[in-house]
């Protein structure tokens, strides 16, 4: 598959910092063309309306989320491992791109909310096969959306609400034992 246009990316680049850092009505196509150093006409020549702008947003959190996926399914560690490891992201094109999604379905878009659900349906796919059943397969996916959600609080207060490193390998055994 060609790599999009740089300018393209640019303009997503921008967008998704919007959504990110001011919410969804802030992300307006002059906000994201300045944001980005593009002339609106610049903008409407990759993306002819915020819908087309949002749709390039969820398509890359599509793109990211099969990326994912193949290193889910080659990591050593295993899936699980890898999945519940990778919910403590810190600011990476994935977790970014989750985060602007989120804004998106916040501010009532659907199609940003079928993708996110889509995203949950797919990594629970990859997953399901390496638990014994579907109680362990939900405490894995409520273990990693603890870690997720925790970690965004964790970022700039003085608890540490998400374990590091030798805890967090420790975490992943026991939810290992309690899946396998």
């Amino acid at each position: 598959m060609p790599r999009p246009p740089l300018a393209r990316e640019k303009v997503l680049d921008a967008f998704e910092a919007i959504l990110i850092e001011d919410g969804e009505r802030a992300a307006t196509l002059d906000a994201t063309a300045k944001a980005a150093g593009v002339s609106k006409g610049g903008l409407l020549y990759h993306f002819g309306s915020k819908d087309e702008l949002e749709a390039g947003l969820v398509g890359r959190l599509d793109r990211l989320t099969t990326l994912d996926l193949e290193r889910m399914t080659a990591a050593d560690e295993g899936p699980v491992a890898y999945y519940v490891r990778t919910s403590v992201m810190e600011d990476d094109a994935l977790d970014r791109v989750l985060i602007a999604t989120t804004r998106l379905a916040q501010g009532g878009s659907i199609p940003a909310a079928d993708m996110l659900r889509d995203t949950r349906r797919r990594w629970a796919e990859t997953i399901r096969p390496h638990v014994r059943d579907n109680a362990s397969l939900d405490l894995v996916m409520l273990v990693s959306d603890g870690l997720y959600f925790n970690n965004s609080l964790d970022v700039h207060g003085p608890e540490r609400l998400v374990p590091r490193s030798d805890e967090l390998a420790e975490l992943i055994a026991l939810v290992l034992r309690a899946t396998a």
